[in-house]
């Protein structure tokens, strides 16, 4: 789809009254939301849920989910390439002295393209106000999209080369767990509680410690999806 080919669909939530996504949403006859299930740096795991959310939004709408995400360095794995210099679309990261790159989180809008791109993954999140926020705006775009395209859609977790982090980090991304199939279903929080429970929440903490993945069920609940 055109990037610019989005619509605004009614979310009425608390941190989305609104949310913008691809207008295919009210185009196809269906959907299969066919997800590789994974950890993930700032959502613990990334499934259904999570594909939903970030596939149908527009740019707009993903540095929204972001908003509240800032990258931070360590230093000892940072080899100075200046990739995330290159990525950055709003010129937050520059290299300084010594050529490690530094990161004004004024400029910064959250697109976490710097933290995904690090081929040596010396960047981490450098969560805001809230480190429950992203999992909130993630849950609210996928409720908001799932209420128009619910009722013809379905969904599929492929729970096989489980990695650590999402598809599209760049450098080393390590197994954490053993396959187990497919998991599909109607909804896609089933789907992704499933999926957490054939796989177990152990490999998701051990390689995104602190991160509060649980929150996107207890979220979604709390808001009726």
């Amino acid at each position: 789809m055109d990037g610019r080919d989005v619509v605004d669909i009614p979310a009425g939530y608390k941190h989305f009254a609104s949310v913008q996504v691809a207008s295919v949403v009210k185009k196809a006859e269906g959907f299969v939301v066919f997800s590789h299930f994974k950890g993930h740096v700032e959502a613990g795991f990334g499934g259904s849920l999570k594909n939903i959310a970030m596939g149908f939004a527009s740019r707009a709408q993903k540095q929204r989910m972001h908003s509240d995400v800032h990258p931070e360095l360590d230093a000892g794995k940072c080899s100075r390439c200046g990739d995330c210099v290159a990525v950055c679309p709003s010129g937050a990261a520059r290299i300084a002295a010594g050529g490690y790159p530094v990161y004004d989180n004024e400029l910064c809008i959250g697109c976490a393209q710097c933290i995904g791109h690090c081929p040596e993954m010396a960047l981490t999140v450098l969560w805001g106000e809230d480190v429950m926020a992203f999992q909130e705006r993630l849950i609210e775009t996928a409720a908001a999209v799932w209420r128009v395209i619910g009722g013809r859609t379905i969904c599929i977790n492929a729970l096989v080369k489980i990695t650590a982090q999402c598809d599209c980090l760049a450098g080393d991304n390590p197994l954490i767990a053993q396959d187990f199939g497919f998991v599909g279903g109607r909804h896609p929080v089933t789907v992704d509680r499933e999926s957490l429970e054939i796989i177990g929440s152990l490999p998701i903490e051990q390689a995104h410690p602190g991160v509060p993945w649980w929150h996107q069920f207890t979220y979604a609940e709390e808001i009726g999806f």
